[in-house]
């Protein structure tokens, strides 16, 4: 069974820093390209960053390009999300996806 948990959202005042996490399991994590996407009140799903296989490889929207660092640890099946300087316009669900599948999402909440 394919499971992606997310967990570290919350609510942090603009300027603020959180650190997002996703664990997997039920399939070959090392081997797959991870993302996380977004969702904003009222809007569609955002591609945030993506994250290749070996970690070596991560690509960044526009938005978060300066703030936001993504990065894996594959001994643990983890994907993680380290976000710097957060603007109200984070506010959002942040899901990770892999494998064409995706998690329940966690709250990030950014009060100006």
């Amino acid at each position: 069974q394919v499971q992606l948990v997310e967990s570290g959202g919350g609510l942090v005042q603009a300027g603020g820093s959180l650190r997002l996490s996703c664990a997997v399991s039920g399939f070959t994590f090392s081997a797959y390209t991870m993302k996380w996407v977004r969702q904003a009140p009222g809007k569609g799903l955002e591609w945030v960053s993506s994250v290749g296989p070996g970690g070596g490889v991560t690509s960044y929207a526009d938005s978060v390009k300066g703030r936001f660092t993504i990065s894996r640890d594959n001994t643990r099946n983890t994907v993680y999300l380290q976000m710097n300087s957060l603007k109200s316009e984070d506010t959002a669900i942040y899901y990770c996806e892999g494998r064409g599948y995706k998690g329940q999402g966690t709250q990030v909440t950014v009060s100006s």
